[in-house]
């Protein structure tokens, strides 16, 4: 193998660890969003378009000479070529073989290179989703909680009211304080019905964000199946190909 397939094949066999470890259960986005911005990560990212463009573009050309190489080999060999040098027939499938085992490394390559930054993009966006879910959540009980201690407070007002009304007959002072206390209640009561709202909203997003990355953990068990197939076949090919070398 050459030097610029012995990179595509590490840089395959690195993306399938990475994909492997994002997908770990134990780990929670929170812990991969103080990943992602930490130090370290922070100094990737200012040129992350710039590394994800580079690589993108290697690994198309290599995997379009893959693609040309494979269909070089696929042409018959020539019977009289054959008649002259009958081993010819044995080196010529073995350079189509490494040639489609070329085409698969960097096919396979091209394709988890995407799944691995749609992955940490998923990722992200599910725990900024879970960040705002909690900050609404929070935000929803200290409203309800500011709500019941202004229910009460105009409980003690009506009370204190009622007895005032009864004892001094200051019946007009008594539907000011009222009224003051119900507009308050008003108010508080329409900021929880917001906060509902929004955490309402909230919710529906990390759902929506959860189904997506469940769609891409089934893509990628289903990718990994093929990918092991086709190692599987490529095994089996180099076994043939041995006994015809020996």
């Amino acid at each position: 193998m050459t030097l610029q397939w012995t990179f595509v094949a590490t840089v395959l066999y690195v993306e399938i660890f990475l994909v492997s470890v994002l997908l770990l259960p134990f780990i929670s986005p929170k812990t991969w969003q103080k990943v992602f911005r930490s130090r370290l990560a922070s100094m990737f990212a200012v040129y992350s378009k710039i590394y994800f463009y580079i690589f993108i573009a290697i690994l198309l050309l290599l995997f379009a000479e893959s693609v040309r190489e494979t269909l070089k080999y696929s042409e018959p060999m020539d019977s009289e070529e054959l008649r002259r040098y009958p081993e010819a027939e044995t080196v010529f499938h073995m350079k189509l073989f490494r040639a489609q085992r070329n085409m698969y490394i960097a096919g396979f390559a091209l394709f988890l290179w995407f799944i691995l930054r749609r992955l940490v993009i998923l990722i992200a966006n599910e725990a900024t989703l879970m960040a705002q879910s909690e900050a609404s959540i929070k935000q929803a009980q200290s409203a309800t909680a500011a709500a019941q201690l202004l229910i009460e407070e105009k409980s003690l007002t009506d009370d204190n009211k009622k007895n005032s009304a009864a004892e001094k007959g200051d019946e007009k002072g008594g539907k000011s304080d009222q009224t003051v206390v119900e507009k308050d209640l008003a108010r508080t009561q329409t900021e929880l019905e917001k906060t509902k709202e929004e955490l309402y909203k909230a919710q529906v997003d990390f759902e929506s964000m959860k189904k997506q990355a469940e769609s891409t953990n089934k893509e990628y068990d289903r990718l990994l199946l093929e990918h092991e197939k086709l190692q599987n076949k490529l095994a089996s090919v180099e076994g043939e190909g041995d006994k015809k070398g020996n």
